[in-house]
């Protein structure tokens, strides 16, 4: 683990804006992450009203005042974490770091590319606005238990995903030894691979469908198989749920402002800096 240097100190400002923006157990943090998320709930929302042509050219001054504020709270925001924290790079380099940056840096970029010959590009620069979806993720507690879980059992949905590859591959050969020879839509066996994985996973297009007895019955019994192979990854990450976990509270790092760490813990297990340095004697 890197050495980083713990006797830091940090000014009372910086310690109070910590306390704020990264922790969500005082009423004032609880007060910045509610109005943070009605931020970026409205600024999505206006990222899709702009894509509404008729509501873009009637409301499109108020759209873009909107857009510009929440541009500017989301940049003193962004400015803000980065003080907060003793290691700024920290921040920068981590996912919620990428993300921040990625919410705020669309808008600005759209000024830099002035002309109506780069007007597409423009668009789609600030199509990347919804980005700040995923700041949602800063809320989302109970949904790191759902990560885990799903990284935990990656080894065994890896196993069912190639089984099921291979379940797919077999049913559609055997489909299309029975209805290639009478049915077109059945012209390959691509094309019948296609046919069982829409069915297996209940999508049910219709756009293929067996004419012979025997490929109906086939057919049925995939419909009905598709059921078992939805339940089996499920029932996989519901087991890896259920098991016990360890504690964790909402203390943030000073350094690089990463939370999820266990009751116990003194240090941070992502960069190794005390989580309490004023207690450090």
């Amino acid at each position: 683990m890197a050495d980083y240097d713990n006797s830091i100190k940090r000014s009372p400002l910086q310690e109070r804006l910590h306390e704020i923006i990264f922790e969500a157990d005082t009423p004032a943090g609880k007060l910045f992450d509610v109005a943070l998320l009605v931020a970026i709930i409205v600024s999505v929302i206006v990222v899709m009203l702009e894509t509404v042509h008729p509501f873009n050219e009637r409301y499109r001054l108020w759209l873009d005042i909107t857009e510009w504020t929440l541009t500017i709270l989301f940049t003193l925001e962004y400015l803000a974490r980065m003080y907060a924290v003793t290691h700024p790079g920290r921040y920068l380099t981590s996912f919620y770091g990428i993300i921040d940056l990625m919410a705020i840096l669309p808008t600005y970029l759209s000024v830099l590319i002035p002309g109506t010959e780069s007007f597409l590009v423009i668009r789609a620069l600030r199509l990347l606005r919804v980005f700040r979806i995923f700041k949602l993720t800063h809320f989302l507690m109970e949904g790191r238990l759902i990560v885990r879980a799903m990284e935990a059992s990656r080894e065994k949905i890896t196993v069912f995903f190639l089984f099921v590859l291979l379940l797919v591959t077999i049913l559609g050969s055997m489909m299309y030894l029975i209805e290639g020879g009478v049915n077109p839509a059945f012209s390959s066996i691509p094309r019948a691979v296609y046919w069982a994985i829409v069915t297996l996973t209940t999508v049910g297009y219709g756009d293929i469908t067996p004419i012979t007895g025997l490929g109906q019955f086939l057919s049925a019994f995939v419909m009905i198989l598709g059921y078992a192979v939805i339940a089996v990854p499920t029932g996989i990450v519901t087991a890896e749920l259920v098991r016990p976990a360890r504690s964790t509270n909402t203390q943030a790092c000073p350094a690089c402002g990463r939370d999820g760490h266990d009751d116990d813990a003194l240090f941070c297990k992502y960069c190794g800096a005390a989580l309490y340095p004023e207690s450090e004697d």
